[in-house]
């Protein structure tokens, strides 16, 4: 479904676009589109990772800023129509986000941020190959993929479907082969080198 508008939407008229309905909704080719509504489960892993790992950086004076359900303005074509992803957490640079808190516009991604976080759900396609593809375009420099109640395909999280992290990581402008991560293996990360978090620890998150 695609609410009607008058005229195609830049990025900064959409985060100030509001259509009275309180729906999320993501800009594609100038058009908001609806978002569904994610479960208890998804929410609840969203908002505790994205807790930790605020509270990681603090402690280890990291210069990020962990933020969940953020716009991401995504790269586009000279001429083509503006669009975004409302990422699950995104890993902003703690200068961007202190820019941000100087300006009166919404808070959002409107340069690639460090890192971005998508918690896996029924759509899975959309997070391990179409983001996949958009957040390397963009130069996403660390991409996590959190998928706690194994919805991916066998190619990506193998066979017997398990509970899976993978994390892309960008090298000259290419993720580098990704790094796979279950149950009691410590997850290692560009962003957060030394975080004493396994992927079982991660996935408890949503229980």
């Amino acid at each position: 479904m695609y609410v009607a508008i008058t005229q195609p939407l830049t990025f900064t008229e959409f985060l100030a676009w509001d259509d009275g309905s309180g729906r999320e909704f993501e800009l594609w080719d100038g058009i908001p589109v609806p978002l569904s509504e994610p479960n208890a489960n998804h929410e609840d892993l969203i908002q505790r990772l994205c807790a930790y790992l605020e509270n990681h950086c603090q402690a280890n004076d990291l210069p990020y800023v962990s933020r969940q359900s953020k716009q991401v303005r995504l790269k586009t074509a000279s001429g083509e129509k503006e669009k975004s992803r409302k990422a699950d957490i995104v890993i902003f640079a703690k200068e961007e986000w202190q820019r941000m808190k100087t300006s009166s516009s919404s808070a959002a991604a409107y340069i690639p941020p460090p890192g971005i976080i998508e918690v896996v759900s029924n759509n899975w396609k959309d997070d391990y190959l179409t983001k996949l593809a958009e957040y390397e375009d963009l130069g996403v420099l660390e991409y996590i993929i959190v998928d706690y109640a194994a919805f991916g395909g066998i190619r990506f999280i193998g066979s017997p479907k398990q509970p899976t992290i993978t994390i892309y990581q960008l090298e000259n402008g290419e993720y580098l082969p990704p790094k796979i991560f279950r149950g009691e293996e410590r997850i290692d990360s560009l962003l957060f080198p030394h975080i004493p978090l396994t992927a079982e620890q991660i996935f408890a998150m949503s229980r």
